[in-house]
């Protein structure tokens, strides 16, 4: 007997594949669905890392920025220090020269003279003082001249003294104060 197949099989054979279809569908989507856990799961752990990353930098970097103001200020430190060291050197340099400028003040005052006012400023010193008379004034000019310490005197301003000081008059003037050349040690 001849068989004769009166399902409907193409119909069956096409519920069949829609189904595999439909399997397939589903197991792409959980497969995709995986995947993409994966990946969000793997991302996410990296942006966790590099923002622990990101923590340990700024944590650094502020350590570093007090470092650098601690060095700024020890720095400032050490310049104010070193100025102070120069102006104490300079100073003890500059002793011995105030000494010998007021015992070279000194010896140039003339008999009939004396110093009411003395002003230095850089190497000008400004001279306040009273003679008995105008010749006086001129012998301490000359003293001036011949001084090692001292150069170009200027007198500004010769005047009558005040009645306490009769007899007196009353002298202005300013020289300019030299360094003399060192001299040699006596052997």
């Amino acid at each position: 007997m001849a068989k004769i197949n009166l399902r409907p099989w193409r119909e069956e054979l096409r519920a069949e594949k829609q189904k595999q279809f439909v399997v397939m569908i589903l197991g792409a989507a959980i497969i995709a669905g995986g995947l993409v856990f994966l990946w969000k799961t793997d991302m996410d752990s990296r942006i966790a890392y590099q923002q622990s990353r990101n923590a340990y930098i700024e944590t650094a970097t502020k350590k570093l920025d007090q470092q650098i103001k601690e060095i700024e200020n020890l720095k400032r430190k050490r310049d104010e220090l070193l100025a102070r060291m120069q102006v104490i050197q300079d100073l003890q340099g500059k002793r011995p020269v105030i000494v010998r400028v007021f015992d070279e003040l000194v010896r140039t005052l003339p008999d009939g003279l004396f110093y009411t006012d003395l002003t230095r400023s850089g190497e000008r010193v400004d001279i306040v003082g009273m003679a008995e008379s105008n010749s006086r004034v001129s012998a301490l000019m000359r003293q001036f001249e011949e001084s090692e310490w001292f150069t170009d005197p200027n007198l500004s301003n010769v005047s009558a003294a005040d009645s306490r000081r009769a007899g007196y008059s009353q002298f202005n003037l300013s020289v300019k104060q030299k360094t003399p050349e060192p001299e040699g040690e006596d052997e």
